[in-house]
């Protein structure tokens, strides 16, 4: 397992800037098998403002994209040094997407992402999201790497 993650490493490996960014800094890496990144949560993300007006609930397809790009990172880092540069992970397939619990202000969300398969240019991860011990969101995420 390695060091903590700072945010100016994971924008050095993804190409997702501010207001876009969703994950604040990775907790837990293990090459080739697994992941854990956080996003903490705060009312001063934009899309609280809209969703919902006096009961903040964040977004289940912005759960789902922190999820995608704390995989997007780990795929990347799956690469062979010479062909991480330049290179961009895409979201290419999501399957059985479930939302269990609302996310909210003061929340602490835990993305973690394990690898299923590694071929060539494809990478399969399960993800989940999680509070605590409880699972707020799961996918099985599919990335292409061009």
């Amino acid at each position: 397992m390695s060091e903590l993650i700072d945010i100016e490493e994971i924008m050095r490996v993804i190409p997702h800037r501010y207001p876009f960014l969703l994950i604040d800094k990775i907790i837990s890496y293990i090459p080739e098998k697994k992941i854990v990144a956080l996003k903490n949560e705060t009312i001063n993300e934009g899309f609280f403002q809209g969703h919902f007006p006096g009961k903040p609930v964040m977004p289940g397809v912005l759960i789902i994209e922190a999820m995608a790009q704390a995989a997007a990172y780990f795929a990347m880092q799956s690469l062979p040094e010479e062909k991480r540069k330049g290179a961009i992970c895409y979201l290419a397939k999501l399957d059985n997407v479930r939302f269990k619990e609302p996310v909210v202000p003061g929340d602490s969300l835990h993305l973690h992402i394990r690898q299923k398969q590694m071929r060539f240019n494809l990478c399969k991860m399960g993800g989940q999201a999680t509070m605590g011990c409880k699972v707020v969101a799961e996918a099985n995420l599919t990335a292409i790497l061009k």
